[in-house]
C-alpha cells in the first residue's frame, strides 16, 4: 500500500499489517533540522533523475532528511529517490520500507567516499520487500 507521506501521519506498514506512525518534526532554536534525526546505518538504494542506481549507507535519518555515504560524487540540487527502512525510533516502534523523493543539498568528499545530505519532500510507505 503506497500512501503519501504527512507529519504524524498513520499509515499501515505492510510489512506487519499494522499502523506506524512517522514522529512529527520538532523545532529548536539552535537546530536548523525540522525533524529529529535517528543515527542508523542502512542500506539504501539511491537513483537519480537519469536512471543510475547505487547503494549507500546512511549515518542519521529523520522525517524530513538523511545524511548518507556514496562511493561517487552526487551533485547538490540533484533530485533522488531513496529506497530504505526507517528505523523503529522515527516510526510507532515498527521498521517501515519506504520509497523517498529527495533532492541533494550538501556533498562532502571524505576520503574515499562521499558524504551527502539530502532533504525529503515525499515519502511513500512500499510494501515489505525480501532482503
Amino acid at each position: 500500500m503506497n500512501s503519501g507521506f504527512q507529519y504524524g501521519a498513520r499509515n499501515l506498514c505492510a510489512n506487519s499489517r499494522r499502523w506506524c506512525t512517522v514522529m512529527a518534526p520538532m523545532h529548536a532554536d539552535t537546530e536548523r533540522r525540522a525533524g529529529r534525526r535517528v543515527s542508523a546505518r542502512v542500506s539504501t538504494q539511491v537513483r537519480t533523475a537519469g536512471g543510475a542506481g547505487q547503494t549507500a549507507q546512511t549515518r542519521d535519518v529523520s522525517a524530513n532528511g538523511v545524511f548518507l555515504y556514496t562511493k561517487s560524487r552526487m551533485e547538490k540540487g540533484a533530485d533522488v529517490e531513496l529506497v530504505l527502512i526507517l528505523p523503529p525510533e522515527l516510526t510507532s516502534g515498527e521498521k517501515c520500507w519506504v520509497c523517498c523523493q529527495a533532492t541533494i543539498v550538501r556533498v562532502e568528499e571524505e576520503g574515499s567516499e562521499f558524504g551527502v545530505a539530502a532533504q525529503i519532500r515525499r515519502m511513500d510507505i512500499l510494501p515489505e520487500v525480501g532482503v
